[in-house]
């Protein structure tokens, strides 16, 4: 396999091919990640792309999945893009799901038949960093979207059909916007609704501008308490009419898996019992990215 520079996946495909297709991300621009920097984005040669699906045909036939890498697959062309997924289709017939990672800029640029087709062509799940559906956080973090466009474009990848999960960052809002990122973040996920959630817990990456913010003292990263009593009012706001909410995480401070909304009231008394002292947290030590 030919790749380049970091790879990263999220943790349900530890067990896919891993077939990069791009390097970097298209936006690169979070003040929280420090994963692409330096990295100018850049779709990968077809003709190294077919190389590496034919290697993955020779040697990776026990992998019933596909992730495309890096930071934003969705961007290529859908021409370029469905040339991919077909050569896939045929030299790794066995393959039942291809997964991706998305942004609101990716999304917007393709129509829902367009996605349609890519869903017809083995996408079956795709990944939207939401972080927080707070306004004023995202602008804060430079995602590049609000709230109401991760809604329109979260709702637009399910109506294409794809499963969707989000994923969310505890912490990210700093300490005096906890309990309102709490709230809002609740609040978009209901409306997007997406069968999985993934929430992290923010952990400062040295040189990035969050981090740089942190040392400066203009940003506070709150306790593990303060995290835990994030992720409970963000639980409690949240409604989902069927899916996964996933804080289990290397970073999480509390592992919890929970299936919305049967297990929503005890994982919340989980929660409480966490901060009443009554169940231990996870040591700094054994926390990572």
């Amino acid at each position: 396999m030919h790749y380049e520079g970091n790879i990263i996946r999220p943790p349900s495909e530890a067990n896919s091919i891993l077939l990069q297709v791009t390097v970097g991300c298209s936006r690169n621009k979070c003040t929280f990640c420090g994963t692409y920097k330096g990295e100018r984005f850049r779709i990968k040669p077809d003709s190294l792309i077919m190389e590496d699906i034919a290697f993955a045909a020779q040697h990776c036939q026990r992998q019933r999945r596909v992730f495309l890498c890096d930071g934003d697959a969705l961007i290529i062309p859908q021409k370029r893009l469905l040339n991919v997924l077909k050569e896939i289709e045929k030299q790794l017939p066995w393959v039942t799901r291809v997964g991706l990672y998305a942004n609101v800029k990716a999304l917007k640029m393709k129509t829902v038949d367009e996605l349609k087709e890519l869903k017809a062509h083995g996408v079956g799940i795709v990944y939207l960093g939401l972080e927080t559906g707070d306004d004023v956080t995202l602008k804060n973090i430079n995602k590049g979207a609000t709230a109401t466009q991760m809604i329109e474009m979260g709702r637009k990848a399910k109506k294409a059909g794809f499963k969707l999960s989000v994923t969310v960052l505890l912490g990210i809002a700093g300490a005096e916007r906890s309990q309102i990122h709490a709230q809002q973040t609740g609040r978009v996920l209901s409306e997007i609704d997406p069968d999985y959630v993934g929430a992290l817990s923010l952990m400062l990456i040295p040189e990035t501008p969050l981090h740089q913010d942190y040392v400066s003292g203009e940003f506070r990263l709150i306790e593990p308490q303060e995290m835990l009593a994030e992720l409970r009012t963000m639980i409690a706001s949240t409604h989902l009419t069927r899916g996964l909410f996933h804080a289990n995480h290397a970073s999480n401070y509390l592992p919890i898996r929970a299936r919305f909304p049967k297990e929503k009231e005890t994982t919340l008394q989980l929660i409480d019992e966490a901060l009443a002292g009554k169940v231990p947290l996870k040591p700094e030590y054994l926390r990572a990215l």
